[in-house]
């Protein structure tokens, strides 16, 4: 079945960088696009990027866009998610997710587009 297994949140301050790492298993990685989506306490789960199946397209919503970068290595099944500048406002549950059909072109936001999840890692930014 696929997995996806979040690591590399943290509680860090205003200002710095973390980097997120998703690695997949259980069918063709490199088939298929991933997305970061986020969630904080008493908020709905939301988008944070996307990138798609052989990298060449990126989608990020307005709030992070210049701050963070969506990347994946297909040899190593992983989606990456490297945050700079981070803000009390960025903290929240991380998640990755990858949907059912492979080779889809275009971005997908929505979360209901996303059907494997990741269990979340943590970000914490202090001010």
């Amino acid at each position: 079945q696929v997995q996806l297994v979040e690591s590399g949140g943290g509680l860090v301050q205003a200002g710095d960088s973390l980097r997120l790492s998703c690695a997949a298993s259980g069918r063709t990685f490199s088939s298929y696009s991933m997305g970061w989506f986020r969630q904080a306490p008493g908020k709905e789960r939301e988008f944070v990027a996307a990138i798609s199946w052989r990298g060449g397209s990126t989608y990020y919503t307005d709030s992070v866009k210049g701050r963070f970068t969506i990347s994946r290595d297909n040899t190593k099944n992983t989606v990456y998610l490297q945050m700079n500048s981070l803000k009390p406002e960025d903290s929240a549950i991380y998640y990755c997710a990858s949907p059912r059909t492979p080779y889809y072109t275009g971005p997908q936001r929505r979360v209901d587009e996303y059907t494997y999840w990741g269990q979340g890692t943590q970000v914490t930014v202090s001010s």
